[in-house]
């Protein structure tokens, strides 16, 4: 998420009410998670374990709840909850505004688009030209959609992420102030719930297909001509390469990637990275075959086991 100008590193420590290393005039430009900063972006973290990521990463600006040596080139801000500090920033550079109609008056739809009744757009939102959008969906805020797209009933693009952190009180909500993007062809059917991102966008690539009842998490990104059956669910931080195809019931845990031309079959768990170019089946996900071959080879277990006891005794 890019700030609507720069902000220097005093400035930016001055709005936290906390200490800074490093230039003042150091520049800060936008504000990111880890798996997608660039220069110029802060990015928090608050756990020794992800220090070095953090450090190291291409952010020029870390929160951090240490003081530590800032590496050449980069400054710290010193935040006893870099947590609720990366809050206060999103809620202050990216506001919820709430609506004042079910169509907002700063969203541009373009030519040929038809907006079913009980639609809802949402502020800044860019719809292309040929699309359908069904009744009772719901496009939140700065959403872009492409052209010849078609969204089905019921399906909400750009609600927050799911994102918590534990606190002795109950659970506290990471703001979301990104957006989702949804190239041209994309259909989506019914009852969907793609999730915008944490600060980047969650994306759906062109000409990939959605059926009902799919839900993509936060900055998430889905490549070219994807086939995504009902029941998918998909994590946080995924990426989906071009030409995948995701049969009924899948599972993505977060921050993996599925190789282009993967395919995966219905009810399968995904736990870790995927090549792609083969067919994968079974929870954790393998290369169909070899998880054929297994089962068969358990189903028979019993027998062996049977005749082995016999033949001992």
């Amino acid at each position: 998420m890019k700030l609507p100008k720069p902000h220097s590193l005093a400035e930016m420590a001055d709005f936290l009410d906390c200490e800074f290393v490093g230039s003042p005039e150091h520049s800060i430009t936008g504000i990111n998670e880890i798996h997608v900063v660039e220069p110029g972006d802060i990015v928090f973290v608050d756990h020794p374990k992800y220090y070095d990521k953090a450090l190291t990463s291409a952010a020029t600006t870390i929160l951090i709840n240490k003081k530590v040596e800032a590496p050449k080139g980069k400054g710290l801000l010193i935040s006893d909850d870099p947590f609720r500090d990366f809050n206060k920033i999103t809620k202050n550079f990216m506001p919820f505004t709430p609506a004042s109609a079910s169509i907002s008056s700063s969203a541009s739809i373009g030519a040929n688009t038809v907006i079913q009744p009980n639609a809802f757009i949402g502020n800044n939102v860019v719809i292309g030209e040929n699309c359908i959008i069904h009744s009772n969906v719901s496009i939140y805020d700065n959403t872009v959609i492409g052209n010849d797209v078609i969204i089905h009933a019921n399906t909400v693009i750009g609600a927050d992420a799911f994102y918590y952190k534990k606190r002795e009180d109950g659970f506290d909500r990471l703001l979301s102030g990104g957006n989702v993007v949804i190239e041209d062809r994309v259909e989506i059917g019914a009852s969907c719930t793609i999730d915008k991102g944490v600060s980047g966008s969650t994306r759906i690539g062109y000409d990939s297909k959605l059926d009902n009842h799919i839900q993509i998490g936060h900055d998430t990104s889905i490549g070219k001509h994807c086939l995504i059956a009902s029941q998918v669910g998909v994590a946080g931080c995924v990426v989906i390469e071009d030409h995948v195809t995701l049969w009924g019931q899948v599972g993505i845990t977060s921050g993996v990637t599925i190789g282009e031309k993967a395919v995966v079959l219905a009810q399968s768990g995904i736990a870790r990275s995927l090549k792609g170019g083969t067919t994968y089946f079974g929870s954790p996900a393998e290369e169909a075959r070899k998880k054929y071959r297994e089962l068969a080879s358990i189903r028979i277990l019993p027998e062996l086991i049977e005749k082995i006891t016999i033949k001992d005794s």
